[in-house]
């Protein structure tokens, strides 16, 4: 791996917010990010059943080609000191430098074209199933923001996954039951490669919003289009865009952006 694409901030910027019992820094060493491949593949190999490369793999490690391009988020435990929540950044530079972001493997992002050298992409993030509480994922959002501030990027995307377990009918649900309030502009629309058949699945019941996915409503992302079928994690997927500026103010205050 290459270190100098690993830790975009520079080493006094990276000190880790305080909050107790958990602490948030960007990883700057290889042995870090790891620590973060590593509960990657605890979170979406062993507990997700996720189709990881299996070089990696054999290893314990969540890893592709993309890991090398990004910079690594890391929410560390202060008792136990592993990590316990992780976010991978690819920065548009980085985009540039890898051949272009994850989530174009899913979507056609077409229409961003005119955003897109303003655009920030954030994935792979879980939380050990132990330490799954507001607080590790509140710093992880802390992170992010303090990042996207530091290095004046404008716009936030990524991915929210929802489980397939039931055959795409929450996937469905969720996606009529959102859209009509969270929907973005028809200039930020994006297009799934391979699309859910919405059509045929019941999207008549009540489902339940996903913790991350309901986090990136609340601050005032945009849902950019229909769901993808995610077949290495048997996920559907919806592209999600946050203009910074338009993040909504009261978690603009909470993260010190006013």
């Amino acid at each position: 791996m290459q270190q100098d694409r690993l830790s975009l901030l520079r080493p006094q910027e990276a000190a880790p917010i305080n909050r107790a019992r958990y602490s948030v820094a960007l990883a700057t060493s290889e042995s870090e990010i790891q620590e973060a491949q590593a509960l990657r593949y605890q979170v979406f190999g062993e507990e997700m059943g996720a189709r990881l490369a299996l070089q990696s793999a054999a290893m314990g490690l969540d890893i592709d080609r993309f890991d090398v391009f990004c910079s690594h988020l890391l929410v560390r435990d202060n008792i136990g000191h592993e990590v316990v929540g992780t976010y991978r950044i690819l920065t548009p530079d980085g985009a540039a430098a890898c051949g272009g972001y994850y989530s174009e493997s899913e979507f056609d992002l077409s229409r961003l074209q005119a955003i897109r050298t303003e655009m920030v992409e954030v994935g792979r993030s879980c939380v050990h199933p132990a330490h799954r509480s507001g607080a590790v994922v509140s710093l992880l959002w802390s992170g992010l923001v303090a990042f996207m501030q530091e290095h004046r990027h404008r716009y936030l995307m990524g991915c929210a996954s929802i489980s397939m377990a039931d055959g795409g009918r929450q996937a469905a649900s969720l996606h009529k039951s959102l859209c009509h309030n969270h929907c973005a502009p028809a200039e930020w629309r994006v297009f799934p490669r391979c699309p859910l058949p919405l059509a045929g699945l019941d999207a008549a019941s009540v489902a339940s919003v996903p913790p991350l996915l309901k986090g990136y409503l609340r601050v005032g992302a945009y849902i950019c289009g229909e769901p993808a079928w995610d077949a290495d994690f048997n996920t559907a997927d919806l592209f999600l865009l946050l203009s910074m500026e338009k993040m909504n103010p009261r978690y603009a205050r909470h993260f010190g952006l006013d």
